[in-house]
Formats: C-alpha cells, sequence, structure tokens
C-alpha cells in the first residue's frame, strides 16, 4: 500500500495566513479555534494554487494514504469551480511514481485517540471540522466524497464504534443503501435523516450539509475575525494592545434615526 511521508505533511502544516480555508473557517468560529481544528485534523497548506488546502488523510494506524488539494472561496468558504473543478491530490501534482491511491476516511488517525464517542460521518472535510466545534460530543470523519470510503475496506477502521451516518441534502437515499454494508461487517450504524425532512426545496437544491445549517449564526469571535480581515488596521490594534472580546451585540438603528 502507498505511503506519503509524515515529513511531507509536517511541510504544509503552516502558512494558515495564506489558506483560504483557514480564513473562511476562522470568520465563523474564530482564528483559535480554526487554528486549534486544523491542527487536529491535519489540514495543510498547499502551494499548487494560490489559498490552496490539502486535506490529508491518515489511517488509524498512522499511515499517509494521500492528500487531496482544494481551493475554496475565503468569504462564502464554497470550493472554487470556475473555471473548472480546483480540486488534485498530492501524489499526482508531485508525479510520485508507482503511487496507488487507497483512500480512507478524513480524520481517521484520531479514531485511536477519541475512543469514548460515536463516529459521525459526512461527506465533506470542511463540515468534519465545523461540525467538532458545534457538536464536539461526536468524533466527525468524512468520506471526503459523496460515497468514498463507504465501502466493505475502509469502514473495517470502525470497528467497535457506534456510527451515525449525516449525509448532504439529496444524497439521503444513495447513503440508506450502503447500511448493509455496516450491518454485514458488525458495526452499529444509525442514518440521520432529519436533515431530509426538515429542509425546504430550495435548501434541497442547493445541496445543503449539516454544516449550512450550523454556521447559520456565527459565533462572536468568528464576527471579530472576519471584521479583522476586512480592516487590517484593527487586527493590528487588537494585537498590538492585546485586547481581549468581551462581547458583541447586534445595535439595531432607531426608527428616528
Amino acid at each position: 500500500m502507498s505511503r506519503i511521508d509524515d515529513a511531507m505533511v509536517a511541510a504544509t502544516m503552516r502558512g494558515y495566513d495564506r489558506n483560504n480555508l483557514y480564513a473562511f473557517v476562522a470568520t465563523v468560529i474564530g482564528s483559535e479555534q480554526a487554528t486549534r481544528l486544523m491542527d487536529m485534523y491535519r489540514v495543510g497548506t498547499s502551494k499548487h494554487w494560490q489559498g490552496a488546502t490539502v486535506f490529508w488523510q491518515i489511517s488509524s494506524d498512522g499511515n499517509v494514504r494521500g492528500g487531496k488539494i482544494m481551493l475554496y472561496d475565503p468569504l462564502c468558504g464554497h470550493r472554487v469551480q470556475e473555471p473548472f473543478p480546483h480540486i488534485n491530490w498530492v501524489h499526482s501534482v508531485l508525479r510520485l511514481p508507482d503511487f496507488k491511491l487507497t483512500q480512507c476516511f478524513f480524520g481517521e488517525h484520531l479514531l485511536p485517540y477519541i475512543r469514548d464517542k460515536p463516529v459521525a460521518i459526512v461527506e465533506s472535510e470542511k463540515t468534519a471540522i465545523l461540525a467538532t466545534h458545534y457538536l464536539p460530543q461526536y468524533l466527525w470523519l468524512a468520506t471526503g466524497g459523496k460515497c468514498s470510503c463507504l465501502n466493505r475496506e475502509a469502514i473495517q477502521a470502525l470497528q467497535g464504534r457506534d456510527v451515525i451516518l449525516v449525509p448532504d441534502l439529496n444524497a439521503t437515499d444513495d447513503w440508506r443503501k450502503k447500511l448493509n454494508l455496516f450491518e454485514e461487517s458488525g458495526i452499529k450504524v444509525t442514518l440521520f435523516e432529519q436533515l431530509e425532512q426538515m429542509a425546504t426545496d430550495e435548501q434541497r437544491e442547493q445541496g445543503l450539509d449539516i454544516a449550512d445549517f450550523l454556521i447559520a449564526e456565527r459565533t462572536p469571535h468568528g464576527i471579530l475575525e472576519q471584521m479583522m480581515q476586512r480592516n487590517p488596521a484593527l487586527r493590528q490594534l487588537v494585537e498590538t494592545l492585546q485586547l481581549e472580546l468581551v462581547s458583541i451585540k447586534e445595535v439595531k438603528p432607531s426608527e428616528s434615526s
């Protein structure tokens, strides 16, 4: 089985000031939490495209199976699709000879260290990161694709764990078909269908996932980070004076103003 050297992963664990995904996540939950989660999930910065992110897939035994490079819009957090889908793999970019990609769950390396939580599986790596902040009672993993890693070989890493599948809108039926794989492997699994049931037609058309609902209300630190990104002078003021955020309140203009 092919693997990537750990030193390559370590070399990417910096440069978050030029990482578009980090910039977006920071505006949602604040820079401190964004840094913590990027480190926790071993998310790196890639030079392949300016602002690109690399999601390392590290198996539960510590082997780096691969690295998926993606580019996000730093303002809305959506993947950059124009003029082409910005997605590639580290082994392809580096032209590693005879490399055979065998994918595992994004975040799988956390399984041996977090044993007391049920495992929740989503499609998007970004969603796993954000859901960890909002719903820390679960260990969040990502398939990295609509049904990637939902195969008999990959799910063996989940033996002995309680698993809940949390599909994107419009993917619920496809993920329901995968339940037999878990059951046949002796893995206790449930399917979270409430998102599909509560969604509007417009939300289904957009293909939203659980993170889109979780981040509808941004945290105070996220709001401050967004303000500082828009106005670098504010960041300099906060850092120079070592100011700490106490609270943020919405001020509505009076009817007479």
